[in-house]
């Protein structure tokens, strides 16, 4: 018998969801950064935001709700490698994904 899930906790989102957030939230950044990015290397990026965010999956919904945290853990886990491969600047890149994400 499964304990039911308690009056704040939430159960973790399916891939499909985390999936679709990742590109929403690099779609987004990627409006604010007004930098043309050629579609193959955004779908690298959402693969790449995508595999990192499953990595780290439990730490993410425990802190679901902190996003300034959710935006400084990307900071440090996402915007250089991703920065790299859309062949921007990481500071440009990291203030346009805190401006998309509302960290």
């Amino acid at each position: 018998m499964m304990p039911k899930p308690g009056k704040h906790t939430s159960p973790l989102p399916t891939p499909r969801k985390i999936r679709r957030s990742c590109s929403k939230e690099l779609y987004r950044t990627i409006k604010r950064l007004d930098t043309y990015i050629p579609e193959e290397r955004i779908r690298q990026g959402e693969d790449l935001y995508y595999r990192k965010v499953i990595g780290n999956l439990l730490w993410i919904a425990e802190n679901i709700s902190n996003r300034r945290l959710l935006s400084d853990w990307w900071d440090e886990a996402v915007s250089a490698e991703l920065a790299e491969l859309w062949q921007v600047d990481r500071e440009t890149l990291s203030k346009a994904f805190r401006a998309a994400f509302g960290g």
